[in-house]
């Protein structure tokens, strides 16, 4: 009973699997990842425009953040990542700031702030950053940020990817109900 506990702790965790990287950029895939991120806000306002307080205040698996510090953490990360891309593209390799997410997730703003600016936040943000994203060439795309805590530079290729997936992965816990996944 344990290991199926486990099983389904993972799922919950990562109800869409963890990103995996292509074995090549394509300009499809490119293209593909940068139109989730355009859809995110609006898929983000339709899996919660029906959720009572109660809802958005319920953890999307036993342990985890409430979906109202979901949608909170999306807008502060996804502000931190747009920035990361227009440093990258600026500068020649930069070393990005780590934040500390679940410190932020903890304030009093991301635990019981209406999700209703965030959400707008988020609608401009990835206008925004779709539009730049789309304007960037092959060289561009291959411009790398450092990253302290992994001790790796990584390319904006890979983290358009990566953050096409972390919607895609936060927009799951959101339309997630770990109780009736109860046996």
């Amino acid at each position: 009973m344990a290991n199926n506990q486990n099983i389904d702790l993972e799922k919950l965790r990562f109800p869409i699997g963890h990103f995996e990287a292509p074995a090549q950029y394509t300009p499809s895939i490119i293209a593909e990842w940068i139109q989730e991120i355009a859809d995110l806000p609006e898929q983000l306002w339709e899996a919660t425009e029906n959720l009572s307080d109660a809802e958005l205040d319920t953890p999307y698996r036993p342990g985890g953040w409430t979906k109202r510090q979901v949608v909170h953490h999306l807008a502060d990360s996804h502000i931190n990542a747009y920035t990361r891309f227009k440093l990258a593209v600026t500068e020649d390799n930069p070393t990005i700031k780590p934040y500390l997410e679940g410190k932020w997730a903890e304030f009093e703003d991301g635990k019981t702030g209406a999700i209703a600016p965030s959400l707008a936040l988020l609608e401009a943000l990835h206008f925004r950053w779709a539009n730049f994203l789309r304007t960037l060439d092959d060289a561009q795309l291959q411009r790398t940020f450092f990253h302290p805590e992994h001790q790796k530079s990584f390319s904006l290729a890979e983290n358009v990817g990566v953050y096409a997936w972390h919607g895609r992965h936060h927009l799951g816990h959101v339309e997630l109900d770990f109780r009736s996944l109860r046996s």
